[in-house]
């Protein structure tokens, strides 16, 4: 049996995994993201000990990584996390570490895009072409799956984004230091705890918070699919936990798309906007996937 580690780099925390797939899991573990220097040595020193201590050798190791990431092979900077607002991990050559030190062959993806290629191997897109990954946490990102394989041109998509129209009973300017209301600014977990000024899972099922988070992610999925034509989309990340704003945003979908689009795709929304069925594994999972695919 080959194995391989998946490590998933998150603004909050990174997880790591060894593993051949969903069924067969060796070692797992979850290390907080502070500093380049701090991080990634415990990070190589826990793969390479649980190694060490199963026994195996590890074929490859892929590595799903929060952005922005200069993914173009012709550039010099390939590999590299670029302008993150993150500060401590603007221009770091994230992949030239992960090679140096685990002295393995190390593949990189969007931490987004390698949840949705773990989703299409082993979750809720098994045998779809075209979908979309979009996950909601402390940053709001989104992996586009177009013929089997992430959508890639001058750079990757970036779906949190995009220009969103503020709720008109909503006074919030948005967060987002570049453009202050687009998706992330206005919908990601600190614009939530910046709005009401408390920590948003101390926030009632029934707050008028989650009528406006609905509203902003009906809007970004309404794109998607004028945009991007997905057959299937997959809402994940912390924000996404919360009791019926799934379902709350299918609504919003509906209601805004307002029977525009005609598809067989869209005749039951709850089969069409779904959770991850990886759940919490997909990123770290899909960074496995990239290996295999």
């Amino acid at each position: 049996m080959d194995y391989f580690a998946g490590i998933e780099a998150g603004g909050t925390k990174f997880k790591c995994i060894i593993a051949s797939g969903p069924e067969d899991v060796l070692a797992e573990a979850v290390f907080p993201t502070t500093n380049p220097e701090e991080t990634l040595p415990i990070v190589t020193n826990f793969l390479q000990e649980a190694a060490k201590r199963l026994k195996i050798t590890l074929r490859g190791a892929g590595l799903a990584c929060f952005g922005p990431l200069d993914l173009d092979t012709h550039s010099s900077t390939y590999g590299w996390i670029t302008s993150t607002p993150k500060i401590a991990w603007c221009n770091y050559p994230i992949l030239q570490y992960f090679q140096e030190n685990l002295k393995i062959p190390v593949l990189i993806e969007t931490d987004v895009n390698g949840a949705a290629l773990g989703e299409g191997r082993w979750g809720s897109a098994i045998g779809l072409s075209d979908y979309v990954y979009m996950t909601v946490g402390t940053g709001i990102g989104g992996g586009v799956i177009h013929n089997f394989a992430p959508l890639f041109g001058m750079t990757h998509p970036e779906i949190g984004h995009m220009k969103i129209q503020p709720h008109p009973d909503d006074p919030f300017p948005g967060n987002c230091p570049y453009h202050t209301t687009c998706l992330e600014g206005l919908a990601n977990a600190p614009s939530l705890a910046a709005r009401w000024n408390t920590d948003p899972a101390l926030l009632g099922d029934d707050h008028i918070a989650w009528k406006f988070e609905a509203y902003y992610l009906g809007q970004a999925i309404h794109n998607l699919i004028l945009v991007c034509a997905p057959k299937k989309i997959i809402l994940g990340g912390g924000v996404l936990r919360r009791k019926g704003l799934i379902e709350r945003t299918r609504a919003e979908t509906v209601e805004i798309l307002n029977g525009y689009v005609e598809s067989r795709y869209l005749e039951d929304m709850n089969e069409y906007i779904v959770p991850p069925a990886l759940g919490d594994r997909a990123g770290v999972l899909g960074a496995i996937a990239l290996l295999l695919d």
